[in-house]
């Protein structure tokens, strides 16, 4: 029985080392650019967006298939940042918990 003791109190503590990773990921800002900065998006390691700033010189009608282009590259930017800011920070959480060998998280 001690097994499963200790096999239930691990599962716990992967638990409160995942949520406080989670709420951790809320406060890592991260920033997409393109266009060389015509374009920027901020967005936290969670994926959601901050903020998206335009710069001037795109919002003319003339412009508006490359502005959208550049936002759309700018928020897969940001998405690509977010991701591996996650993954560093859930790196960071499993190194921390005595998990068995071959054994995976789900992320």
């Amino acid at each position: 029985m001690k097994g499963i003791e200790e096999a239930l109190a691990m599962a716990q503590q992967v638990q409160a080392e995942l949520q406080r990773a989670q709420a951790t990921l809320d406060t890592i800002e991260v920033e997409g650019v393109a266009g060389g900065g015509l374009v920027k998006v901020r967005a936290t390691a969670k994926g959601h967006v901050i903020a998206v700033e335009i710069d001037s010189s795109l919002l003319q009608a003339s412009e508006k298939q490359m502005a959208e282009d550049l936002v759309a590259a700018a928020f897969n930017d940001a998405r690509a940042k977010a991701d591996a800011a996650s993954s560093a920070e859930m790196a960071k959480m499993t190194s921390t918990i005595p998990l068995p060998p071959g054994f995976k998280l789900p992320f």
